[in-house]
């Protein structure tokens, strides 16, 4: 017995529907096979040991270091070379910061002169003394911090001049690019932070800057200051001495400060004064460091002992 003709239509009709259903599948399955397969080639690639070997971390790293340095921005190549300092002891790296202080660009020369004294680069203080001869100022004062840092007092000549305004007699290793940190807007314009950044200013910090105006080469010759606190040159505790009634109170609360490290009991009567002047920064130090120097023995060849 056949079966009614409406219910064999309707099978008739799902059989269709689900022939298509399958056809609809086979489709995107053979569509979706390459991709699926496509991930285990690199696999079979590796496999076959025609790849590259890995390039060894330390000739990537030098490799990134030296693309640094020869990058055709400047500013790249400031930072890579800022980047050789963590290289301390390195012939390689110490040559290619000393190679720096030759680029077109201040900042890049800047980086140089500042790192290779991080580096202690006792092999490039000659290279650093031909820096002092910079056109570029921020360089000069980099160059000269970083000769500090190597014992190599010629250094002291640049903080000196900085300072006074004057060279040194008899000192011919400052040259006459030099000229350019007499002038006041020029020294300006190598910025508040980038100032006090030569020099940690312990006591004195941020309130003496207070007042620093535009062309205000005041945060200069008060890290000048500072520096010559150790130079062994007789002049520079005159300077030092002249430079702690000068009109601005950053340099004169410097100054003092420079002549209390210097431990020299004889320059205290010639400071006591200080004690009454009406800034109370300049009063504090000027207290601080006669207290200081009043507790010190007189040095052996002083004159006489100095009395508060």
């Amino acid at each position: 017995m056949g079966l009614p003709s409406g219910i064999v239509q309707k099978r008739t009709r799902v059989r269709i529907r689900t022939l298509g259903l399958v056809m609809l599948l086979g489709a995107e399955a053979v569509i979706e096979a390459p991709s699926r397969t496509s991930p285990t080639e690199p696999t079979k690639q590796a496999g076959n040991g025609s790849a590259r070997p890995a390039e060894p971390p330390a000739e990537k790293a030098w490799r990134i270091l030296h693309e640094g340095l020869e990058d055709a921005n400047s500013e790249r190549r400031a930072k890579a070379v800022r980047a050789l300092g963590l290289l301390a002891g390195s012939a390689e790296a110490e040559k290619a910061a000393a190679k720096g202080l030759r680029d077109e660009k201040p900042n890049v020369r800047l980086s140089a002169a500042t790192v290779l004294g991080s580096m202690h680069a006792e092999h490039a203080a000659g290279n650093l003394e031909e820096a002092l001869g910079d056109t570029e100022p921020s360089v000069v004062l980099a160059a000269a911090n970083s000769l500090l840092l190597l014992h190599d007092d010629v250094g002291y000549d640049t903080y000196y001049e900085v300072l006074t305004g004057e060279k040194r007699a008899n000192k011919g290793l400052i040259k006459e690019q030099l000229d350019t940190l007499k002038d006041k807007k020029k020294m300006a314009e190598l910025g508040f932070e980038q100032a006090i950044g030569f020099i940690p200013f312990a006591g004195i910090g941020y309130e003496a800057f207070k007042t620093v105006t535009k062309n205000d080469s005041s945060p200069l010759r008060a890290a000048a200051a500072k520096k010559l606190a150790q130079d062994p040159e007789p002049d520079a505790a005159e300077a030092l001495l002249k430079a702690a009634s000068d009109k601005n109170l950053a340099v004169r609360a410097a100054a003092l400060e420079a002549i209390a490290l210097r431990g020299d009991r004889s320059l205290l009567p010639k400071i006591s004064a200080a004690l009454d002047d009406d800034k109370d920064l300049v009063r504090f130090t000027a207290a601080a460091c006669v207290a200081h120097l009043s507790g010190l023995a007189e040095k052996p060849g002083s004159s006489k002992a100095a009395r508060p």
